[in-house]
C-alpha cells in the first residue's frame, strides 16, 4: 500500500474560510470588504492510493480551464470569494502523466465532497472505471447553493449509502472493500455528506481528513472551518479527528488544505 500526496494547484481564500472567526463582519469567510492582510494561499490536494485491490484517486483538484478563464469556470459569485491557481505541471492530468497512468486506468475516483476545489478537475478523469461520492452529498449538492453543478453535470457518479462502521463521529460510512483496509468515514459538518478516508498502512492508520479541518491546528485548537452546513456536526467531526490523531496506531492525519504539508509518498520501502 502506498499513498501519494499531491498538490494540484492552490486557492486564494480569506483566512476566515479556513479558520472560523467571530466579529462584526457577518460573513468574513467571503472575503468581501476584507483587506489583503486577511487573505492566504493554501494548497489544493489530491491523493493517489496504490491499493492491492485497485488504483484510487481521491478528489481531482483544479481543472486546467482555470488557467485561462477561471471567472467562467467558477462563476461570478465564487470568483468574488476565492481564486484558483494551477501552475503547469500541477493539474491532475499532469500528475497522472508524470506517474505514468492514464485516467482510464484508475479503478476508483472518490470525491470526498462536491465543493469546487475538490471536483473542478473531474472532467479530466471522467473515463475512470468508477467515480464515487456519498449519496447524501450528491443529493445535497444538487439541491443547495454553494456548489457549481456544471463541474459534474453529465459525468456518471455512483453513490454509496451509509452503513454502520466502527469508526467516525457517527460510526457511519463504508468499509469499501469489505476487508478493513479502507474506510470511507462519514464526517459531515463542512458539507452534509462529506467523508474522510481511513487507510490501513503497515505502520498503522493514515487518516485523510478532507476539509473537516483546514490544517493540523484545526483539530489541535478546535477551530472549525468558516463555512459549515451544520455547526454541531462539524464540531463532532472535528472532535473525532482530534481524538483519532492521538491514537497510538494513527501514523498521521492530513487535511486537504494544510500549508505545512508538502507533496510526498507514504508507504515507500
Amino acid at each position: 500500500m502506498k499513498v501519494h500526496i499531491w498538490h494540484t494547484g492552490r486557492v486564494y481564500i480569506d483566512q476566515a474560510l479556513a479558520f472560523r472567526e467571530k466579529g462584526l463582519h457577518p460573513i468574513p469567510y467571503s472575503g468581501w470588504l476584507r483587506g489583503e492582510n486577511k487573505k492566504m494561499w493554501v494548497p489544493v490536494s489530491t491523493y493517489l492510493i496504490e491499493h492491492p485491490k485497485g488504483l484510487i484517486l481521491v478528489d481531482t483538484g483544479w481543472n486546467e480551464e482555470i488557467r485561462i478563464n477561471q471567472k467562467k469556470h467558477l462563476g461570478r459569485l465564487a470568483y468574488s470569494m476565492f481564486r484558483g491557481e494551477l501552475p503547469v505541471g500541477e493539474s491532475i492530468v499532469d500528475k497522472l502523466n508524470e506517474f505514468g497512468v492514464k485516467s482510464s486506468e484508475i479503478d476508483f475516483v472518490f470525491l470526498t465532497h462536491l465543493h469546487s476545489d475538490h471536483v473542478s478537475g473531474l472532467s479530466h478523469v471522467q473515463d475512470a472505471k468508477k467515480i464515487f461520492t456519498s449519496e447524501l452529498e450528491l443529493k445535497s449538492a444538487n439541491k443547495k447553493v454553494g456548489y457549481i453543478k456544471s463541474m459534474w453535470d453529465g459525468i456518471p457518479i455512483d453513490t454509496f449509502i451509509l452503513e454502520d462502521i466502527p469508526y467516525g463521529p457517527f460510526n457511519k460510512g463504508l468499509d469499501f472493500f469489505g476487508d478493513g483496509t479502507l474506510f470511507l468515514v462519514h464526517t459531515p459538518g463542512h458539507s452534509e455528506g462529506m467523508f474522510s478516508l481511513l487507510v490501513k498502512m503497515n505502520e498503522g492508520w493514515l487518516l485523510l481528513a478532507s476539509d473537516v479541518g483546514y490544517a493540523k491546528k484545526s483539530w489541535e485548537q478546535m477551530i472549525l472551518p468558516g463555512v459549515t452546513s451544520n455547526k454541531i456536526h462539524a464540531k463532532k467531526s472535528l472532535e473525532w479527528i482530534q481524538n483519532f490523531s492521538q491514537r497510538k496506531d494513527c501514523i498521521q492525519v492530513i487535511a486537504n488544505h494544510d500549508s505545512e504539508i508538502t507533496p510526498f509518498t507514504i508507504g515507500e520501502s
